[in-house]
């Protein structure tokens, strides 16, 4: 196992730096109970039985670790999500660059509307909508509150334009819209990760649990281990603080925090592929209408 690459991040991260003082101010919490200890003065605040501990710390863990479960998933659903908007993408530049012969102008408005799809959802996700960010859309004065939703209907309207010229017939249109109406799909799942968080009460006592417990973990502790606490402290503060923050993280992952899916690359990949799609037909120099 790298050791390196096990305990620099510690360094490095945000997340983890923040949860390294958390638990160092745990720490020097637990100091106040050795110190007491030490002067015999809080005997009975000090016969707290150490196993008692052991016991809750097992419950906690399951607690936390369903937390952590339902976070990831969540987390993973996003990425699925994303990875099927790659493939949609993909499989609409191809079916429109190679599948049907349609003109240039009107290969070139799908063209940008497949380049500025990712874009669009991933500023409609992070609460930044605005059609003019959309890279090939700056220039148009709409101003429309759901952007994925406005460029699914330009690809549509131009879809129906391509019917009504008899470019396209009734079957080409049922394979371009198959693919075209996950467009949405994928921008309606995004959006239910977005505003149905994990419920408030429950994440409100997943906090609670872990403050009582790291509370009174070394009144438990100092009067069977000694100075030994305050490092088992630390240690025990270290985990079960990073859990829930990473839980935190994670369960949001459209923004801009380390553990975040990397939105920006995935919409440049995007953008790489529908260019080199469209781009490779117009080297060909195959037929147009």
């Amino acid at each position: 196992m790298p050791i390196r690459s096990t305990f620099s991040p510690i360094f490095t991260s945000q997340t983890l730096k923040l949860v390294g003082l958390q638990a160092l101010a745990v720490a020097v919490y637990a100091c106040l109970p050795l110190w007491l200890e030490l002067r015999n003065t809080a005997d009975t605040l000090l016969t707290l039985p150490s196993n008692i501990h052991a016991a809750l710390g097992i419950i906690l863990g399951w607690l936390l670790t369903f937390r952590s479960n339902v976070s990831y998933a969540r987390w993973w659903e996003a990425r699925t999500l994303w990875g099927g908007l790659v493939n949609t993408c993909r499989n609409l530049s191809v079916q429109l660059s190679d599948y049907v012969k349609i003109s240039e102008p009107a290969r070139g408005l799908c063209r940008r509307v497949l380049i500025g799809f990712p874009f669009a959802l991933r500023d409609q996700l992070r609460g930044q909508a605005s059609l003019q960010r959309v890279p090939g859309f700056a220039a148009t004065r709409d101003q429309p509150t759901h952007l994925p939703s406005y460029l699914a209907a330009q690809l549509y309207e131009q879809f129906r334009i391509l019917k009504r010229e008899n470019v396209i017939d009734g079957n080409d249109l049922i394979v371009l819209d198959r693919e075209a109406s996950r467009l949405l799909d994928i921008c309606g799942g995004c959006e239910r990760i977005q505003n149905t968080r994990l419920i408030g009460s429950y994440r409100t006592f997943a906090r609670q649990c872990v403050v009582l417990y790291l509370g009174t973990f070394p009144w438990g502790m100092v009067h069977d281990y000694g100075w030994w606490a305050i490092p088992l402290t630390a240690v025990i503060a270290y985990f079960m603080i990073g859990m829930e923050t990473v839980a935190e993280n994670v369960e949001l992952p459209f923004g801009y925090d380390e553990d975040d899916l990397d939105l920006d690359r995935l919409c440049e990949v995007i953008r790489e592929s529908v260019t080199e799609i469209f781009e490779r037909r117009v080297g060909q120099g195959t037929g147009v209408s």
